[in-house]
């Protein structure tokens, strides 16, 4: 019988949160090997879900969402640690199977880290060797709350239709959506229209939630659209790591007022990206206001707390060909359209422009010190309102970006040892693979 091996292209060591999902390792919420994890789980009974939950459910095993799945009606979904979650394709080969907790639901997700609960690809849990996975085999995670936003609260959440079970936003500050730990969510994102339509499926969707949420150690991985996105709310969240997201790693918007503590974005110039006008559209973080850069009483304003941001090593390696005309990658940090950002404890390296602040009302400020932040660009390290306040000695434009005391601080370029930015106690070993087949 032939056997899928993987074969390591690149290796280094991370912080912020833990690893990947396809390489060898002790620990399930390492990155793990096809054949230990995947292969494994292909042969359990699957699951189907092709309706709304609307009364307590407990999910385990092998899940497989048939459409959109709404969790409503005073439901709580728990989610069994070791449990994997797919979509099922529809005709194209898409994974539209979308897990939404409304307002009136909640979720109880809660895995370990030796068993963590994984959303992720249909093909890799379909038993055939010759099959691999890709960025969009699973429509993704949206949690809905009243917690305050500076939009309507008739304003239902991109990437859903206009329904007011979609409905985001209110007054609660203190909103319990549930909880989301040791949670992996890979291969995820769809984009209803077309390529950066505006109304995509994020990996994970954050909409008007509250804080009384708990979201601590999620790691997306291979997202079509971003990583992670903030539509307004006050949810905090810890140890979050985004790794080859094709458009955002961190996306803020609509009166998001929460706090970010440890937190990676990794890229991967080998994934797909998003485009805007022929140029890339994709940044580490890119936060705004709201889409029309207009003034509110609520401003979108997060703080974020120990944060890596690492994009390429060289200008050149990210130039594309036709039909790109300019670099893959746009900007480390995007604060726009009266946005606001507070940073503390930063690294932000790899990308065209390190820190860009753009527009009236948009600014960066520190709470701690702005010496906490180091920037690289290759070719602006910072530009904008609030960036004078950071030393110059921690400024570096170069092709080359600067290691920051980090060894070899670039995924496309060896191993590199994390110190002094190991927030969280997340050492272990990323590996970048590709699929061979072998007899």
């Amino acid at each position: 019988m032939r056997k899928l091996t993987l074969i390591a292209a690149a290796a280094l060591s991370l912080t912020a949160c833990q690893h990947d999902s396809l390489a060898d390792s002790s620990n399930s919420f390492d990155m793990k090997s096809t054949s230990a994890e995947y292969i494994t789980a292909s042969t359990l009974p699957v699951t189907v879900v092709n309706s709304d939950i609307t009364s307590n459910t407990t999910w385990s095993g092998v899940v497989e969402l048939d459409g959109n799945i709404a969790v409503r009606d005073g439901a709580t979904l728990t989610i069994l640690p070791g449990t994997f979650i797919k979509a099922k394709p529809n005709a194209d080969g898409e994974g539209r199977g979308v897990l939404i907790i409304t307002k009136t639901g909640q979720i109880n997700a809660t895995g370990t880290e030796s068993q963590p609960i994984i959303f992720t690809s249909y093909n890799l849990l379909d038993g055939n060797e010759d099959t691999t996975a890709e960025a969009g085999d699973f429509g993704g995670v949206i949690l809905l709350g009243d917690a305050p936003t500076n939009v309507p609260t008739t304003t239902t959440v991109e990437g859903l239709p206009q329904n007011s079970m979609f409905y985001f936003g209110g007054s609660n500050s203190a909103h319990n959506a549930g909880t989301m730990k040791y949670v992996r969510i890979e291969f995820a994102g769809y984009d209803f229209v077309g390529a950066n339509s505006g109304n995509e499926v994020n990996a994970l969707t954050l909409a008007g939630v509250g804080s009384g949420t708990t979201l601590d150690h999620i790691q997306v991985s291979y997202g079509q659209d971003d990583s992670f996105e903030f539509f307004g709310g006050t949810v905090n969240a810890t140890n979050l790591v985004s790794f080859a997201a094709e458009d955002d790693n961190f996306d803020f918007d609509n009166g998001y007022t929460g706090t970010i503590t440890c937190a990676l974005a990794l890229a991967d110039f080998n994934s797909g990206h998003t485009i805007s006008g022929q140029v890339s559209d994709t940044n580490g973080i890119e936060l705004d206001n709201n889409a029309g850069g207009t003034s509110t009483p609520l401003l979108t304003h997060p703080v974020i707390n120990n944060l890596t941001i690492v994009g390429t090593q060289t200008n050149q390696l990210y130039t594309s060909p036709s039909p790109y005309t300019g670099p893959k990658y746009e900007n480390g940090i995007h604060i726009r359209r009266n946005g606001k950002l507070t940073l503390n404890d930063a690294v932000i390296t790899g990308y065209p422009t390190g820190i860009r602040v753009e527009g009236s009302g948009s600014e960066l400020s520190s709470a701690s010190t702005y010496s906490s932040i180091k920037v690289h660009g290759f070719t602006t390290a910072v530009t904008g309102l609030g960036t004078s306040g950071i030393p110059a000695a921690n400024l570096v434009v170069s092709a080359t970006a600067n290691a920051f005391g980090m060894s070899q601080p670039f995924y496309n370029n060896g191993g590199w040892n994390v110190s002094p930015r190991n927030c969280g106690n997340f050492q272990g070993t990323w590996t970048k693979y590709d699929f061979s087949i072998v007899d």
